[in-house]
């Protein structure tokens, strides 16, 4: 099954922090995001060592974000070597030349501005009211 976060917010960035496209950075908005050479991979890297699909990352609930290997590839994440690993914040995925830095996307607050204003009114209309009501009384 495929899940976007199209358009929600930018659930995960990939930074590439060495290899051809060091400087780099990606966001994953589909799952599950394909990472390799292949033509169709969500990030592709040429890097040596790259397979055509390497590693695929998949959104599973409620555990989080899992990283797979994919065919004989080998890949590593923090230094360790995995078959099948969950994500955290910050975990660095080497796979042949390329390194890459895991990072969950920020999260854009929604305006405010708008409730604000609507406060402001409603406040200036409770001091009307209640001139009124002074005025009204002959207080």
């Amino acid at each position: 099954m495929q899940f976007s976060c199209t358009g929600v917010l930018d659930v995960i960035q990939l930074k590439i922090l060495s290899g051809r496209q060091a400087g780099a950075q990606t966001t994953v908005e589909n799952f599950p995001c394909l990472i390799g050479r292949a033509g169709g991979a969500q990030l592709q890297l040429d890097d040596p060592g790259v397979w055509e699909k390497h590693l695929e990352l998949d959104l599973k609930f409620p555990d989080g974000f899992e990283l797979r290997l994919l065919g004989g590839a080998l890949a590593t994440v923090n230094g360790e070597a995995f078959q099948s690993r969950r994500l955290r914040n910050g975990d660095v995925i080497e796979l042949g030349g390329a390194r890459l830095q895991f990072w969950l996307g920020e999260v854009a607050q929604p305006g405010l501005r708008g409730r604000e204003n609507l406060v402001w009114l409603a406040l200036a209309a409770l001091m009307l009211a209640e001139a009124g009501l002074v005025f009204w009384l002959g207080l």
